[in-house]
């Protein structure tokens, strides 16, 4: 083989690799011959003809997000910033639209963005807008798509990611959500206090009546042993009035007792000597004889009042039927 043979071969294999090329997985590569396009080459190994053909460009098929931060006015003229996410990815039927009808797709969709949400937002206010943020994100995604579809690109969706009034406004949004909830706060504990008072006036008042109840069940207990002791004492000669006052001298000491127990008593009862109990006792047993004295009186006179009035009214009845026989015998005349 001579050198020419060599330079054939040479050059042969050089054209053979050159018309070789690979396309990459989600990846589509645009072929031009003399500069008219020609085909579309999907993944793989392809082939093309040295020289007279060429890789013009070679365009993703994965889906991208492209971030578009758009600062607008609210209905209540508050300024905000929005974070408008978009994902969107090529056709893969409409490679050349995509490829050669736009220089440059990211731009187109900024302005897109750009124009819904400056007319959607204006009709908003900065709470709705919080809230209305899918109605937002829809907005924009149908806009795209009526508008990037004829240019092989495909609006996948839209999302509103960030909204970021003034930060003055932030701070009065805060102030008014604390003082909401202190209100709130205010009210629950404000309940709970009624309630708590409420049912500490139950507890007091049941515990009031329970303490007179108990009151009355002694006092009842101290009566029917004061009855029993004295019908015991009347049993060996000792009369009521006597009895009475020994009941009362006793509990009088029976208090002085009680007093002497308790260490902390500042009481001081006059008069206190052995002659008090005596003399104690000798006068109630005088208020007492003297009691029933003027109650037997009393009762006495209560007795003659109804008999003399009797007569007085038969006295009166006899006088007003003699002047009644003299008017008769007066009208007979």
């Amino acid at each position: 083989m001579n050198l020419s043979t060599y330079i054939l071969i040479f050059f042969g294999v050089l054209a053979l690799l050159s018309s070789l090329f690979i396309v990459k997985q989600q990846t589509a590569a645009v072929i031009e011959r003399f500069g008219r396009f020609i085909g579309v080459r999907q993944p793989g190994l392809r082939i093309k003809i040295p020289i007279i053909d060429r890789i013009s460009g070679r365009i993703s098929l994965r889906v991208l997000q492209l971030d578009v931060a758009v600062e607008t006015k609210t209905k209540d003229d508050v300024f905000t910033k929005l974070k408008i996410s978009v994902q969107y990815k090529v056709i893969t039927d409409k490679v050349w639209e995509a490829f050669y009808k736009l220089d440059s797709p990211q731009d187109q969709i900024t302005s897109y963005v750009f124009d819904v949400v400056r007319a959607v937002v204006p009709k908003l206010k900065l709470d709705d807008v919080f809230e209305k943020k899918d109605e937002i994100a829809n907005a924009v995604k149908g806009e795209l798509n009526d508008a990037m579809g004829n240019y092989g690109y495909d609006i996948i969706r839209a999302l509103v990611t960030d909204i970021d009034p003034a930060v003055e406004v932030k701070t009065s949004m805060n102030r008014i959500n604390a003082s909401e909830r202190e209100k709130v706060a205010a009210q629950y504990e404000g309940d709970a206090a009624r309630i708590l008072i409420v049912e500490k006036a139950k507890a007091e008042a049941e515990s009031k009546r329970l303490q007179g109840q108990g009151i009355a069940d002694q006092r009842r207990e101290i009566a029917r042993g004061l009855e029993e002791s004295v019908d015991v004492l009347n049993n060996v000669g000792i009369n009521s009035q006597e009895a009475s006052a020994l009941i009362v001298v006793t509990q009088h000491y029976d208090t002085l007792q009680s007093i002497g127990e308790e260490t902390n008593s500042n009481l001081i009862l006059l008069p206190n000597s052995p002659q008090a109990g005596s003399d104690m006792l000798n006068n109630m047993v005088a208020s007492f004889t003297a009691s029933n004295q003027i109650g037997e009186a009393m009762k006495k006179q209560n007795l003659k009042n109804p008999a003399k009035k009797n007569r007085d009214k038969g006295v009166k009845r006899k006088n007003n039927s003699g002047e009644e026989s003299n008017e008769n015998d007066s009208a007979d005349k």
